[in-house]
C-alpha cells in the first residue's frame, strides 16, 4: 500500500485532539480556537446564535457560507486565498499558530475547515474529538463573551492538490484511477431518495462507493480509532493504494473521509468542492444507482 504510512497518534495537532489535549492547552500563547459550526436547513439550528450564547473561551467563529467563493453558484465552495487570509487575520489567525477546530454537532462540519486550512497551506491545524457537545458533557467552561482579537500576518500556499474539480473527477471515474468516496447516507448515494436541494438527479458518480460519514464516528461523535476506521474502509472495498477522491452533498462531510484517511496514514486524496451539488445538476455527467 504505497500510499500509507504510520496511522496518526491519538492526540496529533495535524489531525485530531482530544477535549483533554485542549483543556491542557487552552491557555498557550500561540493557540487559536475556531468554532466552525455549520448545519443543513433542515436541522433547524443557527450556528452563530448558538456561538454567541456558549462557546469554548477564547473561539472565534468561523462562517463556512461567508468565508467562500461568492462568485461561485454552488454552494460554499473553497474561498480565494486572498479572502481566506484577509478573513483569518480579522480574526486574530495567522502564522504561528496551532489551531483547533471544533462545531456543535460533534464532529460534523469542522472537518470542512480543517481541510480548508490545509488547502491554504495551513498544516498546524486539529479538529476537536466529539467537538462542544464532549466539552460541555464533561463540564468544562464555556462562556458568550466574543475574544480579544489582535491582527496576525498571515501568509498562505495553496495547496492544489488538496482539492478536484469536475473534469479532474470524471476523469478519474472514467479511467478508476482513483477511490472516489462519497459520504452521504447509503438511500441518498443509492438513489432511493430525493435530493434535498432542489433540481438534482439522484444517484452517485459512477464507481464511487459509499462511506456514510457517521460510518467513521462512535457513537459520542469522536472518531474511531484507525484500526477500526481501517476495518470501515475493506468492508467498502476500498483500495488503499489508490488515489482517493471525497465527495458527499455540497463538500463538508467530504471533509470527514478525509480526515479518516489522513488518521490511518493515507496522504494521497484530495476534496471534490462541488460534490453532488455540482455532479448531480448536469445532464451530460452520467450517473449510478443502486
Amino acid at each position: 500500500m504505497t500510499n500509507l504510512v504510520a496511522p496518526s497518534p491519538p492526540d496529533d495537532p495535524k489531525t485530531l485532539v482530544s477535549t483533554d489535549w485542549l483543556a491542557a492547552h487552552l491557555k498557550d500563547p500561540d493557540l487559536r480556537v475556531v468554532d466552525a459550526s455549520w448545519y443543513l436547513p433542515d436541522a433547524g439550528r443557527n450556528a452563530r446564535a448558538e456561538y454567541d450564547a456558549a462557546h469554548i473561551p477564547g473561539a472565534r467563529f468561523f462562517d463556512i457560507d461567508d468565508i467562500s467563493d461568492q462568485r461561485s453558484n454552488l454552494p460554499h465552495m473553497a474561498p480565494p486565498t486572498e479572502k481566506f487570509m484577509s478573513r483569518l487575520r480579522a480574526m486574530g489567525i495567522g502564522d504561528g499558530h496551532q489551531v483547533v477546530v471544533y462545531d456543535g454537532a460533534g464532529l460534523f462540519s469542522a472537518a470542512r475547515v480543517w481541510w480548508l486550512f490545509r488547502l491554504m497551506g495551513k498544516m498546524d491545524v486539529a479538529v476537536l474529538d466529539g467537538g462542544l457537545p464532549k466539552w460541555r458533557a464533561e463540564g468544562r467552561e464555556t462562556e458568550d463573551m466574543p475574544p480579544i482579537v489582535k491582527d496576525r500576518h498571515m501568509t498562505v500556499s495553496r495547496q492544489n492538490h488538496l482539492v478536484k474539480d469536475v473534469t479532474q473527477v470524471a476523469h478519474a471515474a472514467k479511467l478508476a484511477q482513483a477511490e472516489i468516496l462519497d459520504a452521504r447516507a447509503a438511500p441518498r448515494f443509492r438513489g432511493d431518495v430525493p435530493e434535498p436541494r432542489p433540481g438534482l438527479r439522484s444517484g452517485h458518480i459512477p464507481g464511487s462507493k459509499n462511506i456514510p460519514f457517521a460510518t467513521l464516528l462512535d457513537a459520542d461523535g469522536t472518531m474511531k480509532p484507525a484500526d477500526q476506521l481501517m476495518q470501515v474502509f475493506a468492508a467498502a472495498a476500498v483500495d488503499l493504494s489508490k488515489p482517493a477522491i471525497t465527495s458527499c452533498g455540497s463538500g463538508v462531510t467530504a471533509a470527514i473521509i478525509s480526515l479518516a484517511l489522513e488518521r490511518v496514514g493515507h496522504r494521497n486524496h484530495g476534496l471534490y468542492d462541488g460534490s453532488w451539488a455540482e455532479w448531480g445538476m448536469y445532464e451530460d455527467l452520467a450517473v449510478a444507482k443502486g
